[in-house]
């Protein structure tokens, strides 16, 4: 698995190799045994997150610096689970937005069968859940003006993320937001296949991807940052 020498940031069946191997080889003596594999293999996907990060810098400011501290460490914290393989198998990072105005965040995940980018908010404060909902309970459209857009359809299908199996504390069952005001979690995803993610375009996917996530993103960065005066909290 040597290093290409190339000029266009992508992602190489080679590294997908390597981690359908760690797959069926999870252990360290397997991984020490092939650390040139991985190093040369990381390297690629440092030099896509790089190229990523110039891309999204052309249309969002990001606080991450560089392509290389977007990446999350491959070897696994196995103190409280029950799965002891000591090595993820597959490649991720994220970036975060800069300035407290610019909330949200983009995350990407490489792995040979179920490849994906996600944004939005994993685990708001219940301070951030609670401006949420209040902001959807006095007007719900703009939400729903951004989720029924074209790109964002196309691109993510729907809003994901973990919802309340009842109505939210402090709001009418029969409320016209519901369904919104059920949502602990607000999340985009798109996912793609194995030949989307080896394919000569597929920096451009992703950017392209994070895009249409920023309307969203400004929505939700006002409702945090922001009173109903439009001045800073």
């Amino acid at each position: 698995m040597a290093k290409r020498n190339t000029d266009t940031a992508r992602i190489y069946k080679s590294g997908f190799d390597f981690l359908n191997q760690l797959k069926d080889n999870n252990n360290r003596d397997w991984f020490n045994l092939h650390k040139p594999d991985y190093v040369a293999e990381l390297a690629l996907v440092e030099q896509f997150a790089d190229a990523l990060l110039q891309e999204l810098n052309l249309h969002d400011q990001i606080e991450t610096p560089t392509g290389k501290k977007s990446l999350y460490r491959i070897y696994r914290d196995t103190r409280f689970s029950n799965d002891k393989t000591p090595y993820k198998t597959h490649w991720s990072g994220s970036f975060k937005r800069a300035t407290k105005r610019r909330r949200g965040g983009y995350y990407f995940h490489i792995e040979p069968g179920n490849s994906f980018v996600g944004g939005g908010f994993w685990g708001p404060s219940p301070q951030d859940l609670k401006l949420i909902r209040e902001d959807i309970a006095f007007d719900d459209e703009p939400l729903r003006k951004i989720l029924s857009d074209e790109a964002f359809v196309s691109t993510f299908g729907s809003l994901k993320g973990e919802q309340l199996k009842t109505t939210a504390k402090g709001f009418d069952a029969d409320h016209k937001a519901t369904d919104l005001l059920r949502y602990k979690q607000f999340l985009l995803i798109r996912k793609f296949t194995d030949e989307e993610v080896l394919g000569e375009n597929f920096l451009q996917l992703v950017n392209n991807s994070f895009k249409n996530m920023r309307s969203f993103f400004d929505y939700m960065s006002d409702v945090l940052s922001t009173d109903v005066n439009g001045l800073e909290l």
